[in-house]
């Protein structure tokens, strides 16, 4: 038995293969980490300095004839990585040629009636990126992609980090230090991005990622 204390870029998928296990659900549900999971509710989207319980690996034994073949099959959940992609007028943005890379692994795409593209990425994927060809720009729209790297939507890093995937532009996700110029400039572009998501969606305009506008926000993202 052992507790992780998780880092930036971490996801559950992610420590239970480096603890071992071939499905999260031995970690994820158990007794200890009950709290952690009515907190984060997400598996997949945790907060650094969040701890999580990491119970022993149990061993099973199955017993079988001797001299003829068995099959054995190892359960766990495969991980998918998906992304929508949408016009400015909200619309999804169908058929388009799309590069979906992750890691070392480069397939070719195309968006379905949804906009979205998926892909299976191993657990220990960290890092990736998205290419569309079919632009009005001269050249290829290219999408860095962090894996693992969303917080939690009750976080002001987690709120800026779907505004700015949705197009608000709310500004760097590092926190800065209050009083100075670029802090504030900070904030207001921050509020701003708030404001404007409000507009868009018809809730109060106030520039407050309260809870209201947060379930929106993880809705409208689709996490």
């Amino acid at each position: 038995m052992a507790s992780h204390i998780v880092k930036q870029g971490e996801h559950l998928s992610r420590i239970a293969h480096d603890h071992g296990f071939s499905n999260y659900g031995s970690i994820w549900h158990h007794p200890e980490n009950a709290g952690l999971k009515q907190l984060r509710q997400d598996p997949n989207i945790l907060f650094p300095g969040d701890r999580l319980f990491i119970p022993d690996r149990e061993e099973r034994i199955e017993s079988v004839p001797t001299e003829q073949r068995h099959r054995f099959q190892l359960t766990g959940r495969g991980l998918k990585l998906r992304i929508a992609l949408h016009n400015l007028a909200g619309d999804p943005v169908q058929g388009a040629h799309c590069q979906f890379i992750v890691e070392m692994d480069d397939t070719e795409l195309a968006t379905d009636g949804r906009g979205m593209v998926q892909k299976r990425i191993p657990p220990t994927a960290e890092n990736g990126s998205l290419i569309i060809h079919e632009t009005t720009a001269r050249s290829p729209l290219h999408i860095p992609l962090q894996i693992g790297h969303l917080d939690p939507i009750d976080t002001e890093s987690g709120q800026k980090a779907r505004l700015n995937n949705l197009g608000y532009l709310a500004g760097d996700l590092e926190e800065v230090p209050s009083g100075d110029n670029d802090a504030q400039r900070l904030r207001l572009q921050f509020r701003s991005a708030v404001e404007e998501f409000q507009c868009d969606f018809n809730l109060t305009v106030d520039g407050i990622c309260a809870e209201n506008t947060q379930a929106k926000l993880k809705e409208v993202h689709g996490c």
